[in-house]
């Protein structure tokens, strides 16, 4: 009883109003390609100097939630990810979008962002001494696996051929690899002065799914999207809404896996997704539809960085580890206004961090009907002629672009990557495994030279990276995903490039 009225007590009316806007900004600048939730929620610090405490935490861990639940509008309406969290979003829910189903994609995902949300903020309401453990047992060891295990859904990312799948996914390794080396301090591949500082994730993102889908907009045949029914009914919403819920088990694996990443300090919603999205996929039955329009790939993906987001902040909570970017973030906020994470921080500052985790629970229903609400109107996107969605995305990826660092490099970078990727898919090479490559390849390099590093003063590197049972079960993962991704049938096929558009159906 004593833990319901503290979490009530994040219900004033202040606390609603600030609930409210900040999920409505965090939406609109998810769904912009370029302004991930680091980026929005470092906007908004300063703005937050003067107000109480809860009120800030209530504001900017509000706009961190929407802002990953919105990047899957621009994921959906257009195949460009609004963050690295909504790349898996774009295997599933652009071509339900160019079927005519965008707005059922959106709702699903939405749906899909509600169960997760809910079950994540759960978790870490009633589970945060439990799993703050679980956090220290992941040391650079084993950050390592998971990021191999996520670097082993390459092998069934291909187009029909898993050499190409791997072959785009080691490329998009090896331009993450670009740059001065955070660990060694020497320059790699820098062809330019302005490859110096490497080349940013989202800039990345950026050009190889931006790019591509405006060069293919423009050389597609048709004039625009296929058209889906102009009205949809209540009726219609709560059948999608049901249907989505029905899908227990694509639900249930985003839900835990991105549970499970979330309390993993530094893997981030971009690695749930992804893992999700391959969980999903090979758990599911009649998986031949992934990659083509397939709602349970938004599911998965969706439900899983969602489910993220209250687990990324028990480490932070609990043990003053920030797990991510935009937790850093958050930390500074919290040690602007005097409140110290650690085991005792529910003792020292238990009426700030009740209230901001009550507001953030009951914001997860205000992301669902906001969301529903941006579902209705988002999908005229899908009317726009597509010579003007086209010109619309490339000046929307130029300001995304130059944004992120107020470089002019980043957007030559941007343009160029944009090009290999439009190239490369006609050649059969996807630009999905090179994103996940870029992603996760920093994430796998920074931790073997850490993991080299530590192991110099023990036993070797062989024996540090091979011995400890977390170490052993995300071995025996690996082996089994790259096993399932080589040996089974049912690669993804993906089609979000193709410049022939589907037959169109009929409202």
């Amino acid at each position: 009883m004593e833990l319901m009225t503290l979490l009530l007590s994040g219900l004033q009316p202040i606390h609603l109003l600030t609930l409210v806007a900040g999920i409505g900004g965090g939406l609109l600048l998810g769904a912009m390609p370029g302004i991930s939730p680091t980026l929005s929620v470092a906007l908004l610090v300063p703005f937050t100097f003067h107000l109480p405490a809860d009120t800030s935490l209530i504001l900017l861990g509000s706009v961190y939630a929407a802002s990953i639940a919105g990047g899957a509008i621009s994921a959906i309406l257009i195949n460009v990810p609004g963050a690295p969290a909504n790349v898996a979003t774009t295997f599933d829910g652009y071509p339900m979008a160019r079927a005519g189903k965008a707005q059922e994609a959106l709702q699903v995902a939405f749906t899909s962002t509600l169960v997760g949300g809910m079950a994540g903020m759960l978790v870490l309401i009633f589970l945060a001494p439990v799993a703050a453990p679980l956090a220290l047992a992941f040391g650079p060891a084993e950050m390592f696996w998971v990021a191999v295990l996520g670097i082993t859904v390459l092998a069934s990312m291909g187009t029909g051929s898993v050499v190409k799948g791997l072959f785009a996914g080691a490329f998009g390794i090896w331009i993450s690899m670009i740059g001065i080396s955070t660990t060694t301090g020497t320059h790699r591949f820098v062809f330019a002065d302005f490859l110096e500082g490497g080349i940013h994730i989202v800039v990345a993102l950026i050009g190889l799914f931006a790019i591509p889908q405006v060069l293919a907009l423009l050389a597609s045949d048709e004039s625009r999207y296929q058209q889906g029914p102009r009205r949809r009914t209540p009726s219609a919403l709560a059948s999608v809404v049901w249907r989505t819920l029905r899908e227990r088990i694509a639900l249930a694996t985003g839900t835990v896996v991105g549970v499970i990443v979330g309390i993993i300090p530094g893997a981030g919603a971009q690695v749930a997704s992804i893992l999700a999205y391959d969980q999903t996929r090979k758990f599911s039955r009649n998986n031949h539809a992934f990659g083509q329009g397939d709602p349970r790939g938004v599911i998965g993906s969706e439900s899983a960085n969602s489910a993220m987001v209250g687990p990324s902040l028990i480490p932070l909570l609990s043990l003053g580890l920030p797990g991510s970017p935009t937790c850093a973030v958050l930390l500074g906020a919290l040690l602007i206004h005097g409140i110290f994470p650690g085991p005792h921080i529910f003792t020292t500052s238990g009426d700030v961090i009740w209230a901001f985790l009550g507001a953030l629970l009951l914001g997860q229903v205000v992301i669902f009907f906001l969301g529903l609400l941006l579902a209705r109107s988002g999908c005229l996107v899908t009317r726009v002629p597509n010579e003007l969605l086209a010109a619309g995305i490339l000046v929307l990826s130029v300001i995304g672009t130059f944004s992120i660092q107020h470089n002019v490099g980043d957007v030559i970078i941007m343009g160029w990557l944009g090009v290999l990727a439009y190239v490369g898919a006609k050649a059969g090479f996807p630009p999905a495994p090179m994103a996940l490559g870029v992603i996760l390849g920093p994430i796998a390099e920074g931790n073997f030279q850490m993991g080299r590093t530590i192991a110099a003063a023990g036993d070797g590197t062989l024996q540090y990276f091979t011995s400890g049972t977390l170490c052993l079960v995300l071995m025996g993962l690996c082996l089994a995903s790259l096993a399932y991704g080589l040996l089974m049938p049912g690669r993804i096929v993906q089609s979000a490039h193709s410049d022939r558009l589907p037959v169109r159906e009929t409202s």
